[in-house]
């Protein structure tokens, strides 16, 4: 049987109502990701662009595309705070996409308390179940398969506390079907959510 294949080239764009990207690569976990500027400024932002790149030390990043306040606040202090959006955080999290000046408080405009971290400065975010404190390994400026750079830069950062509330550790497992993690699909505005219903297990042949 012969597929009926859309093919195209991104450099000559897609020809499509919506860059089909983001939708095949996808959904993706989302890095809601608190900083703060030299001066202490907090900031929180969300970064569809986010995952873990390893496990021992534990290293997750994050792509920026335009050099935002985030980037500049990590790149200016090397502390950041990766917080878990589930179901339950998903309008405050999409209230604290607005383009924003530097000098507002994005844990007040989204109605937003802030809980100390332990060991870097940013705040986590008092309502999310899950809180990641990370330190600055790198910062990378994108560039093509031709070596021009692109106006998009990666940060990592390493792991180093992590926040759980107990609630979602179940016999000392984290409990994922459960958490309400909530993830960035394509189109204009999905989102998916992750739940009991969609959990499988497979093991790794030994």
């Amino acid at each position: 049987m012969t597929q009926d294949i859309y093919s195209y080239e991104p450099r000559n764009g897609h020809g499509l109502p919506h860059d089909p990207f983001n939708a095949i690569v996808g959904p993706r976990p989302i890095g809601w990701i608190s900083s703060c500027s030299a001066q202490g400024q907090p900031n929180l932002a969300p970064y569809s662009f986010f995952n873990a790149f390893n496990y021992v030390p534990p290293i997750v990043g994050f792509s920026s595309v335009g050099e935002k306040d985030t980037v500049r606040n990590v790149q200016a202090t090397g502390e950041f705070v990766w917080n878990l959006t589930t179901r339950e955080l998903a309008e405050a999290m999409n209230q604290t996409c607005a383009a924003l000046p530097p000098e507002v408080n994005e844990f007040e405009f989204a109605h937003l308390a802030p809980a100390a971290s332990q060991i870097v400065k940013p705040p986590r975010v008092a309502a999310s179940p899950v809180a990641m404190e990370c330190k600055l390994t790198q910062i990378l400026q994108l560039q093509t398969a031709a070596g021009q750079q692109v106006p998009t830069w990666v940060v990592f950062g390493e792991v180093v506390a992590v926040h759980i509330d107990r609630r979602l550790l179940v016999d000392g497992v984290y409990d994922t079907a459960n958490a309400g993690h909530i993830l960035r699909g394509g189109g204009p505005g999905d989102y998916f959510s992750v739940g009991p219903e969609q959990l499988f297990r497979m093991f790794r042949p030994r």
